[in-house]
């Protein structure tokens, strides 16, 4: 599977619903994913974050900078 490619709605599904795959059942950890946002197990509360992929744990690490930076721009005009 390349990177960029979708997995297979069975392959998604097998993952998704394998137990080995959630740390604590709420953080989404495969290392055969390379997807850097997943499906959450109930596709309809949106996505989640692919622990083992390092590029999500980067995403997130910039996300967090993002509105971190904000916060300290809207707090520091008061």
């Amino acid at each position: 599977m390349s990177l960029n490619k979708e997995p297979s709605k069975e392959t998604s599904d097998k993952w998704k619903n394998n137990p080995n795959n959630w740390v604590w059942g709420i953080f989404y950890y495969n290392k055969e994913d390379q997807r850097i946002f997943p499906p959450k197990k109930n596709e309809e509360m949106g996505s989640t974050i692919n622990f083992a992929n390092p590029k999500s744990v980067l995403a997130l690490i910039i996300a967090l900078a993002f509105f971190a930076m904000i916060f300290y721009f809207i707090s520091r005009n008061r």
